[in-house]
């Protein structure tokens, strides 16, 4: 894209900021009066049509203002990334409600997706931190009826598995805390490999746990995040992007589709580090299924440990100068409830 003047970048920047409020096309009267250019509407005009030709701007009609394009947007959030902050009173609420929620992994996604819902008016997106390296700490046994035993088997890192296990006959629930004591002693901080390699050191019960336990440990070394959170569907369907019959269909389906969701933070999560924030703007080319979205994302927790990821999926004419320092904020806030989790166990 050609280099922009320094005259352009602030005409630029102050339509984009003007539009995403409005949502209306921004004219150079307007832009003139509103921000105190100290230029005339006829130099204004003129810029805008280098805009426009540059592919920075277009015109959705001969007599209407310009909007942004993609490539509008991108200049925008440049600008936006390093200056966008979160005013500190709002730091300090957001803080104050994770304080106040219990120490518990899904109190804090169902926080996060909802405080990334409200600030940002998008969609939230949020997965639970998932352990790069399965690790076992604590297993619980508990005769249900039968030969049937609830196991809850719980992760470094705080992931929590649960399943009915059919034994090949019944078992006291003495026995069976008597198994899981012992368990935990021999496998704590374990990964998958060793903890098969010490099956044979176990009694013929403790083995067919074992074989259990790993079995699950197994999927959830598989899968590709933690559990999924989501929050704000009805935020973007009320904004005018969608208000035409066919954009409102796409995007309810979209933004309705859990799996599609998770699909998307999963695929454009990878390879980030963590507290790396990523911004994809229609698709990037490459995305159908964001051609008129936005997606601020960012990975969370300890690297090499236990991640997870986060982000607010809305139109491309989201708010970012609130949307990039609340995504920012609340992946550092999670990130230090993940390291305080681990150091705790």
């Amino acid at each position: 894209m050609p280099e922009l003047t320094e005259r352009q970048r602030t005409i630029l920047l102050f339509l984009i900021r003007d539009y995403i409020e409005t949502a209306q096309p921004v004219g150079s009267k307007r832009l003139v009066e509103r921000f105190r250019l100290g230029l005339s509407p006829a130099t204004v005009r003129n810029e805008m049509s280098a805009l426009t030709e540059m592919g920075y701007l277009r015109q959705p009609h001969t007599s209407a203002g310009r909007v942004p394009t993609e490539e509008g947007y991108r200049v925008f959030v440049g600008h936006m990334m390093s200056k966008a902050e979160l005013p500190e009173s709002v730091q300090n609420t957001i803080s104050h409600q994770f304080f106040q929620a219990s120490p518990d992994v899904d109190q804090w996604m169902t926080l996060a997706a909802s405080v990334l819902a409200h600030q940002s008016q998008g969609v939230s997106l949020v997965t639970a931190p998932h352990a790069e390296t399965i690790r076992f700490k604590h297993v619980e046994l508990i005769s249900t009826q039968g030969r049937q035993v609830l196991m809850v088997m719980v992760m470094e890192g705080g992931e929590v598995k649960q399943q009915i296990l059919t034994l090949a006959e019944p078992v006291t629930q003495t026995r069976l805390t008597q198994v899981a004591t012992r368990l935990n002693s021999l496998l704590a901080g374990l990964a998958l490999d060793a903890i098969a390699a010490l099956s044979s050191r176990a009694d013929a019960l403790e083995q067919d746990i074992i074989t259990l336990m790993v079995q699950d440990m197994k999927r959830t070394s598989e899968s590709i995040s933690g559990e999924f959170y989501t929050d704000g569907l009805t935020n973007v369907l009320s904004e005018p992007e969608f208000a035409e019959t066919d954009e409102a269909r796409w995007a309810m389906r979209l933004f309705e589709e859990r799996s599609t969701l998770q699909g998307l933070l999963a695929r454009a999560s990878t390879n980030s580090s963590v507290g790396a924030l990523q911004v994809l703007i229609g698709g990037e080319g490459g995305w159908e299924e964001l051609r008129q979205c936005s997606m601020v994302i960012a990975r969370y927790g300890v690297p090499g440990l236990a991640t997870g990821t986060l982000g607010v999926l809305g139109p491309m004419r989201m708010s970012y100068a609130r949307t990039i320092p609340t995504v920012r904020y609340v992946a550092g806030l999670l990130s230090n409830l993940v390291n305080d989790n681990i150091n705790s166990e």
